[in-house]
């Protein structure tokens, strides 16, 4: 064999490997989208997989059972719930996560996207007035979705996370 031949094999191999490296990619990013709302635990998963600690299943909440309807004032049950969790968060090490899914159709003062800002806002003071540093909280972005089901706002809050991202 010539050394041109050689050096076009080891070329058509390399280029092999590398195109089963982008379908293997292409292929856990179709499965990662098409989980859905299954997302954040597969993550959690294949961070495990990865050496990664794996982050403890946290708590949902609707919206509506934290708040006034319509505003981002938190009811006394809300408060009172949000206490509890607090409490138990505030006992272990690392960072507490707050996300936001879905949002409800605002009929007062504010839109549905300033409505969800406001609320994971009110979680996150809510938080920090009954234990929990404000460098241990960190608010993730607002899907927009319409959230589970069609309920409407939820409030999803996880502990364990690194909050200095």
């Amino acid at each position: 064999m010539s050394a041109a031949t050689l050096a076009t094999a080891r070329r058509n191999r390399w280029a092999v490997s590398f195109a089963d490296l982008l379908l293997l990619l292409l292929a856990f990013f179709v499965l990662l989208q098409a989980s859905g709302s299954r997302r954040d635990a597969m993550l959690a998963q294949v961070a495990q997989q990865f050496g990664g600690r794996a982050m403890r299943p946290g708590i949902e909440i609707r919206a509506v059972e934290l708040f006034v309807p319509g505003e981002a004032l938190l009811s006394d049950q809300g408060r009172a719930r949000l206490s509890v969790i607090a409490r138990q968060y505030a006992k272990e090490p690392g960072g507490v996560e707050i996300r936001s899914h879905g949002s409800d159709r605002a009929q007062q003062r504010f839109d549905d996207w300033d409505l969800a800002a406001a609320r994971i806002g009110a979680v996150a003071r809510a938080l920090k007035l009954d234990g929990i540093a404000q460098d241990r909280l960190l608010i993730r972005g607002l899907d927009q979705a319409d959230g589970k089901g069609g309920q409407g706002q939820i409030i999803h809050i996880a502990p364990g996370v690194n909050a200095r991202l």
